[in-house]
């Protein structure tokens, strides 16, 4: 029988399909194998811990532990003194293993030294953990939002979501935005426009994207709407894949006043009707100002329909000197967003 030459569009399905079964094995070795160093680190951790309660040792175990260990795994990285205080720190901060394998396991070593350098309230070290996994976050970018205090910001705009959107979607889209949002990319003075925010949010607009969270899809900026035969514009304009629905920002640089709250309500009744897709969830508003009084807003959301939040925003100029040389540079965050 007559050997037959493969199309090129076959072969490249086989190649393909062969492609993913490899990638796949790779990434499921790569997890296991960092399972396992975790689990190890942890188990050696736990045993130091062990010992120095039941045999009353003091710090100078771990250098000497160290320096025996190198010298009969001379080839193994990782059994520095430094590491193994990690270690040990590891092993007091996760005491028990189920919740362990559940959770910190599941992290690269470094992600969970960093969080022991960072954190030291369990909750919120749960918090990062979570997160991290959930949206497979690097190590700098772990780094940035841990400095950025996102646990602290996470879900706490003001909102009428509970009133205006069917559970579970009200808790979700809560827990979405943040107050303050931190536009630390940006440097610009007190007297900036709002044009000047918008411009220098779409400008850095990756860094936007991060600051803003994962599922967010950039629409457009002035984003044009005709209505009754006169043109409109939305400050900026997304589109949330997990929500499924638009969310329309809209930018302020001073402080929130009440009347925003019913600019929001006809530009978000307007996008529902222009734009929204009959199996998309209702719009969500979100304004940003640089300042708001808790009870104002509280009065401007009790009588809207449509679902909106408000929060503040901060940026280089508003932050103390102390606090600036600590967070990551432009170019850092570019270079970071480039390798994921």
């Amino acid at each position: 029988m007559e050997e037959q030459t493969p199309s090129t569009q076959t072969y490249a399905a086989l190649l393909s399909s062969i492609k993913q079964r490899i990638q796949s094995a790779q990434v499921r070795a790569a997890v296991s194998v960092n399972r396992e160093l975790v689990m190890l680190y942890w188990g050696i951790g736990r045993e130091i811990l062990v010992r120095q309660a039941q045999e009353g040792w003091g710090r100078n175990i771990i250098p000497r532990l160290a320096a025996d260990l190198k010298s009969q795994f001379p080839e193994m990285k990782g059994l520095s003194p430094r590491n193994l205080g990690y270690m040990k720190a590891f092993a007091e901060a996760w005491p028990e293993e189920a919740i362990l394998q559940q959770l910190a396991a599941k992290l690269p070593w470094f992600h969970n030294c960093l969080i022991l350098d960072k954190i030291k309230d369990q909750a919120e070290r749960f918090w990062y953990v979570e997160a991290a996994i959930e949206n497979g976050w690097s190590r700098n970018i772990l780094a940035h939002h841990i400095d950025s205090r996102l646990f602290h910001r996470q879900g706490k705009a003001i909102t009428n979501f509970e009133r205006t959107l069917p559970s579970p979607q009200s808790d979700l889209a809560q827990q979405l935005l943040k107050d303050p949002y931190n536009f630390d990319f940006l440097t610009l003075s007190q007297g900036a426009h709002e044009r000047d925010l918008e411009s220098g949010l779409v400008e850095h607009i990756r860094k936007f994207l991060l600051e803003l969270g994962v599922g967010f899809s950039f629409v457009g900026s002035q984003y044009p709407l005709e209505i009754a035969g006169e043109d409109y514009r939305l400050d900026l304009l997304f589109y949330h894949l997990k929500l499924r629905c638009f969310i329309v920002i809209d930018l302020k640089g001073g402080a929130f006043q009440p009347e925003y709250t019913g600019k929001m309500n006809f530009y978000l009744s307007a996008v529902d009707d222009t734009l929204k897709h009959p199996t998309d969830q209702p719009s969500i508003g979100l304004i940003l100002c640089r300042t708001k009084k808790q009870l104002v807003v509280e009065y401007a959301l009790r009588g809207t329909t449509t679902p909106m939040g408000i929060s503040e925003f901060t940026h280089l100029a508003n932050l103390p000197e102390e606090f600036k040389g600590s967070l990551p540079t432009i170019e850092e965050l570019e270079a970071e967003l480039g390798n994921n």
